[in-house]
């Protein structure tokens, strides 16, 4: 298995390919996009769009409810920052500004936006901008970008916070205080299209008919959870394709986990009473459950039937092991969010709990983004709306602070969650021992952080003075390619910078060039390459974004290296340092070797603490192509020829693998046997029939 890393820096006239970069930070950010420039200041009424895109709430009543006017007036001139010229923008739309609840949007001379803010009183609110004397410098280095906004009007303030926090998601502005994380919260999916439910792990969308728990703090806390839930009540957990198809029992069953449903050993009453002994179980009601399996395993004991008795002794053991395990005693509380907020150093760190049915899910911490100058109260608030657009809120949220407009919170909260909402800071008792625990892990996360922000900053600066670059880098990106003898191929791009590691930027690439050989990771390289920075020519030919990278750093060696190099050179690019690692004899992880475009190469001492830094970049991106790789490697092994037949989708190719058993019946039936599947017309029968019989 082959592959190949690289990484961002920042580089002087040094060998690499690169120069440096004329970047200004106030200037304006993004690709430019057109606005309208008519005579006179207007308004323009525009209609919401028909996409979730367009970033209003989905709701039946969209176009009676809300009402975008866009404020097309643009302070012509140059696009640096003018105070002046912000305020005057933002006076020419106070001329026309209605005085209702709303969401507004500031945006700089390309058209995007700056920050998005809601008000009761949407002119009252954006005349403050226009008092320079009484605004933040974080606030006037904004109005002194804005060059126009946009203005959407809606029925109440509580309508104003939610689509708020829709329009933070979409814009990420970089003036609001933003929630950075980009994992969507797992959870416990309990299906309920199928004569025996199936129990399974759900992320995103709620498509499937079904019951919901969660959110978990991660997908290691569901898996756990699905782990109880399979000992204790052995659920299946089995795709519906699987399940139709077992003719005796699987593994799971062997080793105690599944009623095996599929082979007849449990019928619909019974699985159902475990349906409905998990639901009891994940909603808190643990002890009912308890108290039911001691009862079994005393009759089964009674009738001595001591097989049987000793399944239900198995169960209540594992009951009995869960409750003990639980880091946070909450079995008062019931179901309820649990936030605290640490500051220091110019950082924050807000600290979640989530208990439901007073079961501890898990914690997890986050660390917000834009959030100097802005009051602590005002980051938690942010940071509570743009969490609970995703996430369902539960009954309770307990804080460890007041946080402005709290019943404005809780009226959007219980809009959104379809149940009464409380915002509370308890001064005592056991939710007051949860505050302070919630407390206590965000201090210390942030310690963590803080710590290991330090240690990256050194290793940056020591990344600098090796390569030579003019300062630390502030984005690098690993590149690393994957395949067996050729076969499914797979380049990967990993980025780091002085956060960390940045995994919401981590792409991959298919190789799909016709004209790159098997195994040639030259020209893998040259094609992962290519495309990377044709798409950063396209979308950000300004390096305003901060996407291009400061240093490539490319798993391999002079190879490689010199195939990246001639990817620059055609495409222009001489500014953007490159270095080739390479490993050692034997391959030993100490004994690297770094190659620069110059044609020197150098190795460093086996204990140095940045050659420890760059072995991280180059192993992360080892196991992010490794896993890339084994993914599609996967999907190929359970790839079928339907899967290349024009119009056969998901449904239709389960229509076909029911009625015909396997993709090579299929190819061998005759037209009219096709025709008689459910779901296949004649036309798609015809079309099917083609396909594998082409005609000469």
């Amino acid at each position: 298995m082959k592959h190949a890393a690289a990484g961002p820096n920042r580089s002087t006239g040094a060998r690499p390919c690169y120069a440096d970069r004329n970047s200004d930070a106030t200037s304006v950010r993004g690709p430019p996009r057109p606005l309208f420039a008519p005579a006179s200041p207007t308004y323009i009424a525009l209609m919401p769009r028909s996409d979730s895109s367009a970033g209003r709430p989905h709701h039946p009543d969209a176009a009676q409810r809300f009402n975008e006017e866009k404020a097309t007036y643009t302070v012509r001139g140059s696009d640096a920052p003018d105070l002046e010229a912000g305020v005057a923008a933002i006076r020419e739309v106070l001329r026309t500004l209605p005085v209702r609840p709303g969401v507004y949007r500031m945006l700089d001379a390309k058209g995007d936006v700056l920050y998005v803010g809601k008000a009761r009183s949407l002119r009252n609110r954006v005349t403050s901008y226009t008092q320079a004397a009484r605004l933040t410098k974080r606030l006037l280095r904004m109005v002194a970008q804005t060059r126009s906004m946009a203005i959407v009007t809606t029925n109440n303030e509580a309508e104003a916070l939610l689509l708020e926090a829709q329009l933070i998601k979409r814009y990420r502005p970089p003036y609001n205080v933003l929630l950075r994380d980009d994992k969507s919260f797992p959870f416990i999916l309990l299906r309920e299209d199928h004569a025996f439910p199936r129990v399974q792990l759900h992320r995103g969308a709620r498509r499937h008919k079904g019951q919901y728990y969660g959110p978990f703090a991660s997908a290691g806390s569901v898996r756990t959870t699905l782990t109880a839930l399979q000992k204790l009540f052995l659920l299946r957990s089995c795709t519906d394709s699987f399940f139709a198809n077992r003719s005796r029992p699987c593994l799971l069953h062997q080793i105690r986990r599944c009623s095996a449903p599929c082979v007849g050993r449990i019928d619909e009453t019974g699985y159902d009473e475990l349906i409905q002994d998990a639901k009891d179980f994940l909603g808190g009601r643990s002890t009912k459950v308890q108290s039911k399996l001691q009862d079994q395993m005393s009759v089964a004991a009674e009738r001595q039937d001591y097989e049987l008795a000793a399944v239900y002794r198995d169960r209540l053991r594992a009951l009995t092991y869960i409750q003990g395990s639980q880091a946070i005693n909450a079995e008062r509380v019931g179901d309820a969010d649990i936030f605290a907020l640490s500051a220091k150093g110019g950082t924050m760190c807000i600290q979640a709990f989530f208990i439901r049915g007073g079961q501890n899910w898990g914690a997890r911490s986050f660390f917000p983004a834009h959030t100097a100058d802005v009051p602590e109260e005002e980051v938690l608030s942010s940071f509570l709306v743009q969490f609970y657009e995703e996430v369902p809120p539960p009954r309770a949220i307990l804080l460890d602070r007041a946080v402005p407009e709290t019943e404005l919170l809780e009226e959007a909260f219980a809009e959104r969650a379809g149940h009464k909402v409380e915002l509370k800071q308890p001064q005592r008792g056991e939710q007051r021992r949860l505050i302070d625990q919630a407390r206590r892990n965000a201090e210390e996360a942030l310690d963590r952080r803080l710590a290991e922000t330090s240690t990256q900053a050194k290793n940056l600066r020591a990344l600098a003075e090796l390569f030579e670059l003019p300062e630390a880098p502030g984005r690098i990106e690993v590149y690393d390619n994957s395949h067996v003898q050729g076969t499914n191929a797979v380049g990967a791009m990993i980025v780091a910078g002085p956060e960390g590691l940045r995994k919401n930027a981590y792409r991959k690439f298919n190789i799909r060039n016709p004209e790159t050989e098997p195994g040639d990771d030259f020209a893998m390289m040259r094609e992962v390459l290519g495309r990377r920075f044709a798409r950063l020519e396209k979308e950000d030919p300004d390096r305003s974004r901060g996407d291009w990278p400061d240093l490539l750093l490319i798993d391999g060696g002079k190879g490689q290296l010199s195939a990246v190099c001639r990817v620059l050179e055609e495409a222009g690019i001489h500014d953007v340092p490159v270095v080739g690692v390479s490993k050692g004899p034997d391959r030993n992880a100490g004994r690297e070797t770094f190659h620069l475009p110059s044609g020197r190469d150098f190795q460093l001492p086996p204990n140095d603490p940045t050659l420890f830094y760059l072995q991280r970049l180059r192993d992360e991106a080892h196991r992010f192509a490794i896993g890339a790789h084994r993914t599609k490697r996967a999907k190929s092994m359970s790839a079928s020829p339907l899967d290349d037949v024009p119009g056969i989708g998901p449904n239709r190719k389960r229509a076909l693998l029911m009625h015909f058993g396997t993709a090579r019946a299929v190819r061998n039936a005759a037209l009219e046997d096709i025709a008689k599947v459910p779901g296949i017309s004649r036309a798609t029968a015809q079309g099917i029939y083609d396909h594998f019989h082409p005609r000469g």
